[in-house]
């Protein structure tokens, strides 16, 4: 079977299950923009990069990023429709709905299956946008975000079926495509990502930390912004040292924005962030971006593990920070409240509290072992939902049950 993934950045949801396919005999091609690495087995094919949104102001406000997802729509038709015509037509076909590269798919392969990965359907209620307190989209806001829509729903009408890897992401869509959309995480690797006692982690500076050793908190994100709650993070931060002087904190991430916008003042949240607080440098570490190698140390060492996010896309970190038993202070948003019952498996905090963020992190510092059974919880909770081994199974079902129906 020829399976074809579609995906402008590389494999991004797509990696487990397509080095799964071809370490077991399947063709497997990876149609994209860039690519973040190779896998043994994987071809991959590049298309041409289209420029981003035009810089016409008119065009910009309305049809900027339609006309972008357009244009890169139109670059992956071309490219399966030069596989065809050269005897490589895919089995099937999966790929990412969301910027364009799936519009056009079935118009050059009306005969091959198609399965949509759908990843986020944008709102202006209920989700990211009007989240934060001073967010009050105004009639323009509302209308880029439908236009953003466009290329979903095209692809949507012409999949043959879609998959999310959350009930809420799949919520989000419009009622009548829901049926079609089946629910199916990208799993996680528990026999890799799992609890480990001895684990230790050496710094830069040569500092060895273990667990307990100082007591260790983590924060991880892609970067340190608003909508994965880095400022209420790093200001709950600066209130449990003050109590606290032993406390460690460790914040993952890049300097960049991800979602949402920098600060006003321009530069990086981080640096707008710290000339607000007075921390103590030796209590505060941001090692930048690391290897998941050392994420996964970082997760087992901690003593509590802070993620907080806006009804968002639900993230990698905190699945795999659980499944090595790490104990979650999570935003009460819904993304976080599908896996996290508080008091069970984590905790769970109103996302803007600080104050209520500070002090659970103290609770959890003055008696760490009383929250042991909540980290077994949480590492119960992704074996049970979340092995990786296991969403591989259904991922393949899904595809043999499009192919029967095709």
């Amino acid at each position: 079977m020829h399976v074809a993934f579609v995906h402008r950045r590389g494999f991004g949801q797509f990696a487990a299950l397509a080095e799964h396919l071809a370490t077991n005999g399947h063709d497997v091609s990876l149609i994209c923009e860039t690519v973040d690495r190779r896998l043994p087995s994987v071809r991959v094919i590049r298309h041409r990069v289209e420029p981003g949104p035009r810089a016409d102001e008119q065009m910009a406000r309305h049809m900027g990023i339609p006309d972008h997802h357009v244009r890169i729509g139109h670059r992956v038709a071309e490219t399966f429709d030069s596989m065809a015509r050269h005897g490589e037509r895919p089995d099937i076909v999966i790929g990412h709905i969301g910027w364009g590269s799936m519009m056009f798919v079935k118009d050059v392969l009306p005969a091959v299956p198609a399965i949509g990965y759908c990843e986020f359907f944008y709102r202006a209620e209920g989700a990211d946008v009007g989240f934060a307190p001073d967010d009050n989209p105004d009639a323009e806001t509302r209308k880029r975000l439908r236009l953003r829509n466009i290329a979903q729903l095209l692809s949507l009408d012409a999949i043959d079926g879609g998959v999310s890897p959350t009930h809420w992401q799949k919520s989000l869509y419009p009622a009548a495509a829901q049926s079609r959309i089946a629910v199916c995480h990208e799993g996680v690797d528990t026999q890799s990502f799992r609890p480990d006692l001895n684990a230790s982690l050496k710094l830069p500076d040569g500092r060895v930390l273990k667990a307990g050793d100082p007591p260790i908190i983590t924060f991880v994100a892609r970067d340190l912004e608003p909508y994965r709650g880095f400022p209420q993070a790093l200001e709950a931060a600066a209130k449990v040292i003050r109590k606290n002087a032993d406390a460690l904190f460790v914040f993952v991430g890049g300097d960049g924005v991800s979602y949402g916008t920098p600060p006003p003042s321009g530069g990086s949240w981080k640096d707008a962030l710290l000339a607000g607080h007075d921390i103590p440098a030796d209590r505060i570490l941001f090692p930048g971006a690391i290897s998941h190698d050392l994420l996964r140390k970082l997760y087992q060492i901690s003593t509590a593990h802070i993620y907080l996010t806006y009804p968002f896309v639900l993230s990698w970190s905190v699945i795999e920070a659980m499944a090595c038993g790490a104990l979650i202070i999570g935003s009460e948003t819904p993304p976080v409240q599908e896996v996290i019952r508080s008091g069970q498996n984590g905790l769970l905090v109103p996302f803007y509290d600080t104050d209520a963020l500070a002090n659970t992190i103290l609770r959890v510092l003055h008696q760490p072992n009383d929250f042991m059974p909540m980290r077994v919880a949480a590492r119960k909770t992704i074996e049970r939902r979340f092995r990786l081994i296991d969403c591989l199974s259904r991922q393949k079902s899904l595809i043999n049950s499009v192919l029967r129906a095709a």
